[in-house]
């Protein structure tokens, strides 16, 4: 083989490899992705996105290193009160964006390492497994914002709930 031709066939598999894995950390989409500012001293924060996979898939987990423990919650209404804890997973339904928000599902960091500011960017790191087992990992900085709610994100997170 001439050194042009290796040359070239080394460029066509380093190019058919980087389309892989293009194609891999396609399967799923984060969109306006962002983390509540805090305090300082507060304890916790939240943050929040919206999800859309490409095959019926699973978000199984979130790690950040602006918090010592990372949880993916729930909060809903059952018989008149609101009730939120930790899920070991969120379905990502194949196409239909699902979202993070503070009114359902969303991303609880605890344990703060230090206040999150407005403008700081936040590392998020998701993984997200298919149907078939295949796992994804996306990495996405989150802006921080203050809420536009008035959701108690300072609440106790022990054991109980």
């Amino acid at each position: 083989m001439t050194p042009l031709l290796r040359n070239t066939a080394r460029a066509a598999l380093i190019a058919l490899l980087a389309a892989a894995g293009a194609s891999a950390s396609a399967q799923t989409r984060v969109d306006d992705a962002w983390v509540r500012t805090s305090v300082p001293g507060q304890p916790s924060s939240g943050a929040f996105m919206r999800l859309t996979a490409d095959t019926d898939s699973k978000l199984l987990s979130v790690s950040s290193p602006a918090a010592t423990n990372v949880q993916i919650h729930e909060m809903n209404m059952t018989n008149d009160v609101m009730r939120m804890g930790p899920v070991d997973s969120v379905a990502l339904p194949a196409g239909k964006t699902v979202s993070l928000d503070p009114d359902g599902y969303h991303v609880m960091l605890m344990g703060l390492v230090g206040q999150i500011k407005e403008g700081d960017q936040v590392p998020l790191t998701l993984t997200i497994e298919d149907a078939k087992g295949a796992r994804e990992t996306l990495t996405v900085k989150a802006p921080a914002r203050a809420a536009m709610d008035t959701m108690n994100m300072n609440h106790d997170h022990g054991a109980s709930h």
